[in-house]
């Protein structure tokens, strides 16, 4: 979507302000059926970082997504409105490829907003057989 429907960046909002991660969503991107849950980016990126530093050889990838230490020398009341979203970030994600979800478990995937063609409420369920 080159101009991002502003519904799902609603939704992103909502989900980040609220740090709910029970929203079902399913995108369709070039290439791609993507099925799973929203979670805030700030959740994502602690899970993923979770994952990353339970690996031997991905540890040090980790610091990556660990959240920034935070700067108490910038105590502001007021502070600046928060950003419009521009990634989604799913977990217990699936690709559903034909009757197929890969992986089986599901992933973490983060997703540009803009790249996102359609979607709907709710995660699609595959068959294994």
């Amino acid at each position: 979507m080159s101009n991002p429907d502003g519904r799902l960046v609603d939704i992103a909002a909502m989900v980040e302000s609220e740090h709910s991660n029970q929203m079902p969503l399913t995108v369709v991107v070039p290439g791609a059926v993507i099925t799973g849950r929203l979670a805030p980016e700030s959740l994502w990126n602690a899970r993923v970082a979770e994952v990353l530093a339970a690996s031997e050889h991905l540890k040090p990838f980790a610091a990556l997504f660990a959240p920034p230490a935070e700067d108490t020398s910038k105590a502001d009341e007021t502070s600046a409105p928060p950003t419009r979203p521009t990634h989604l970030h799913l977990h217990l994600a699936r690709i559903l490829q034909g009757s197929y979800g890969l992986p089986h478990t599901g992933g973490m995937y983060r997703i540009a907003i803009a790249d996102i063609s359609s979607w709907t409420v709710g995660d699609l369920s595959y068959s294994d057989q």
